[in-house]
Formats: structure tokens, C-alpha cells, sequence
């Protein structure tokens, strides 16, 4: 055997070892962790929930305005803050989603999610069909810039210094943590 052929073949025998572990780790994968950062998915019962994106909401923004529809103006000192979820019902039943969210501080101060008459929001305690999800394809929120159902927070300015953020979402198996990225 070439002193070429020794040299190619641990190498190649490496990058196929690799490449195995990546599909490996793609396909199938699954976490029953509770305590997740935005952007993976989380496990309650038969839905799995997923923070897709969270940030704070400008009423004067063309966007955000469609978020905040039938809210007033913030109190002097706070802001609205949207979160934004992909849930998923893989099961052959319909289940429910939670019926309340709570954002905790470092601070220990909580803040519970506020009810919205935006077309984007999260129908918190309502269902989700079997093998489906919200937001529901070609719904309004699907279709809308982050693709996501919205969840309302009213917050202090000042929370933006006590992070990191937590997000409760209470369900069978749960609660979930989610740590926002703010």
C-alpha cells in the first residue's frame, strides 16, 4: 500500500464517522429536557411548544402595530413585549394548550401574559388539532413576517437590566423554562 493510500484512508474513515454522527444526531432526535433557550423546542404532554422569537413591540411600528391591535398605550415606564411560538400536536387527539404564561426576572418579579385581540396571538387555552399546529398553515400569523402565533407581555423598561428573562409554560410533564433571548 502507498505511503498516499495510508494517509487517505484514516482520513476518509474520519470524515465518514462524522458525517454518520451528524445524520445521526438530525434524524430522530429527541429531548424531554424542561429547561430550554429560545429556539428549541420544548415537550409538554403531547404538544411541543417552540419560542421561535421574542422582543420588545414599538406601537409607532407599521409591524408591530398589527401585534398590539385593541391594546392601549404602555404605562409610562413600560413596554409591550411579544413572544412569538410554533406549537405542534403530533398525537391522533386534540390537546390543549396552556391556559396562562408567566415571564420571571432575575429579580424574582413575574409577569403574566396579557389578553390580545390581535389576529397574530396565541389562543392561549384553546386547542390544537390532532397532527397539527399553530400557527395554522396559510393563517394569518403563518403567513405574517416572523411566522409565529404571539404571546403579550406588558414589562418594566428596567427588566431589560435583570436578565435573563424566563418564560413558565405550565403543561403535563412541565413546567417548561424557556430563557428568552433578549
Amino acid at each position: 500500500m502507498s505511503r498516499r493510500h495510508r494517509l487517505v484512508q484514516p482520513l476518509l474513515a474520519a470524515l465518514a464517522l462524522v458525517a454518520l454522527a451528524l445524520l445521526v444526531s438530525g434524524c430522530g432526535y429527541e429531548s424531554h429536557e424542561t429547561e430550554v433557550i429560545e429556539g428549541e423546542p420544548v415537550e409538554l404532554g403531547e404538544l411541543s411548544y417552540n419560542v421561535t422569537f421574542s422582543r420588545f413591540l414599538n406601537p409607532n411600528d407599521n409591524e408591530d402595530s398589527a401585534y398590539l391591535v385593541g391594546q392601549p398605550p404602555p404605562p409610562e415606564g413600560s413596554s409591550y413585549f411579544g413572544v412569538f411560538f410554533e406549537v405542534q400536536n403530533e398525537s391522533e387527539e386534540p390537546q390543549t394548550l396552556a391556559k396562562s404564561l408567566t415571564i420571571e426576572d432575575t429579580d424574582h418579579e413575574t409577569f403574566d401574559a396579557i389578553p390580545s385581540e390581535s389576529l397574530y396571538a396565541l389562543p392561549l387555552g384553546g386547542e390544537v388539532e390532532p397532527q397539527e399546529q399553530i400557527p395554522v398553515l396559510d393563517s394569518t400569523p403563518q403567513q405574517g413576517p416572523i411566522e409565529g402565533a404571539l404571546v403579550l407581555f406588558e414589562l418594566p423598561e428596567s427588566v431589560s437590566q435583570n436578565r435573563p428573562l424566563i418564560l413558565t409554560i405550565p403543561g403535563p410533564g412541565g413546567p417548561a423554562e424557556v430563557t428568552l433571548d433578549l
